[in-house]
Formats: structure tokens, sequence, C-alpha cells
């Protein structure tokens, strides 16, 4: 009788600890580099769309999302701007395939920030210029947003205030609100620095892609669907583009 009772609360006990691993913690951010363009004249509804973590990402719980894991997701909608000047794709990522497992989880992810190539390049040269002398890790590095690293030993700091540390591939840093551009700091009361890759921690919006805008990012209703709009004529986002995801509604694993 003993057995019946304690093998069931054993069992359960264990898969409420499985359950546990198989969830993203909200509020996490994961940044991205994008492996597909997106273009409001070339792009297709329903379209595969992927991007690669770029930095590990620490989770909680003693569990890291590596990089070198997919986000996978796929277009919603795809206008040119022949139809009314302005083009428009909307894009949905909703799955994350860990590296080197078979596991995939189900997520709902909006954007906090999206960087051009270009910008995504500038913010891992040093500000100083390279010094023969100097290793890549003792690199001054400006994040897209502004944030300055100061690598081998020293702080990542927004003007004059510590918000972070380096870190391989990138850094961890406390989110920080942009009011002005309509970005919250941390949420869900996930306050622990998070893998921000090349980002700052007050990153918000487009950058260096001057003819787009983020219409929607996911936050609110249709949750997790991004939008982007040109100002004029077609859209376009290479693949190097680097983006600012951040987990929204808890989401259970799949085999």
């Amino acid at each position: 009788m003993l057995r019946q009772i304690i093998y069931p609360a054993v069992f359960l006990l264990l898969a409420g600890a499985a359950f546990s691993q198989s969830r993203l913690p909200p509020g996490n951010i994961i940044p991205v580099r994008l492996d597909t363009s997106l273009s409001s004249a070339k792009s297709k509804v329903g379209e595969r769309v992927s991007a690669r973590v770029m930095q590990d990402v620490p989770l909680g719980r003693g569990e890291i999302l590596r990089s070198g894991s997919e986000v996978l997701g796929h277009v919603l909608e795809a206008d040119s701007a022949s139809r009314n000047g302005q083009g428009k794709i909307a894009v949905r990522f909703d799955r994350v395939r860990w590296a080197k497992k078979s596991r995939r989880l189900p997520v709902v992810l909006s954007l906090r920030a999206i960087a051009s190539f270009m910008d995504v390049e500038e913010a891992q040269i040093p500000l100083f210029g390279a010094d023969r002398g100097t290793a890549e890790e003792a690199y001054t590095t400006e994040q897209v947003g502004g944030d300055v690293v100061y690598r081998g030993g020293g702080p990542v700091r927004m003007g004059s205030e510590t918000v972070g540390t380096p870190a391989e591939n990138g850094v961890l840093s406390r989110m920080t609100s942009n009011p002005d551009l309509g970005c919250r700091g941390a949420v869900a009361g996930n306050g622990r620095p998070q893998a921000l890759w090349v980002f700052s921690s007050a990153a918000c919006g487009a950058y260096g892609l001057p003819n787009i805008r983020i219409a929607h990012a996911g936050r609110g209703d249709p949750k997790g669907e991004i939008l982007f709009v040109s100002e004029r004529g077609n859209l376009h986002i290479p693949a190097g583009s680097g983006l600012l995801l951040r987990v929204g509604t808890v989401a259970r694993a799949t085999p």
C-alpha cells in the first residue's frame, strides 16, 4: 500500500521537475542574428524564417540556451510597396531549437530592438582602433544603443552607471527602460542580467535601418506578431541583421 502511494508521488515530482525544465522564463532576452533575409517584395506568406542565438543565454535553474541554437518562425504577411507605397512584412518567431539537442520549445517572442548588419559589425570594432599589443578580449567597444564595454576585466557602462559585465561573445547586463522609445526594463519579475550580445541595456527600436519602423513589436495582441513597415518603397532586412527578442508567454516543450 505504501508503495502505491509513494511511486505515484515520485512520478508526479519528477514530471513536475521535467515540466519546469521545459520552459523558457518569461521576460528572458534572446539575442539572435538573422539567417534569412526579409523582403516585402520577395518573401512569401508561410515562408520559414530562422535566426541564430549569438551568446549563451542564462535561463535560471542552472540551464543555458547555448550560442548556436536556432530560433525559428515564419512569414505571416508580405505586402509589396506597389500596393500602397509602403512595404510591409510580418513575422512570428514561435520555436526554439536547442543546439546539439533534439528538444524544441514552442514560445511567444516579442521584439525589443533590431540592428542592421553594419551596426552589428561596428559594435564589435574597438573604439580606439586595433592595437597589436591588445587582445580582442580587452577591447573597448560600444554597443548598439550606446553602452560602452570595457573588456579585459572592466564593466559595461551606460554613461557613468555600471549596468553589466563583459561575457564571452557579448555582455550580461540588466535591462533598463527606454520610455522615450516605448521599451520597458525588466518584466515578469525577471531582473537578472540578460545576454545582450552587441546590444545595450536600453536598446529599443530600429538601428541602422532608417527607412524601417517597427509597427507592432508583438507584446500586445496579436502577441508574437512582429510587423515591420517601410516609410517608402519596398522593405528589405538582410540576413546578418541582429534582433533582441524577449520571451512572452511561457510554453511547454514538445518531443
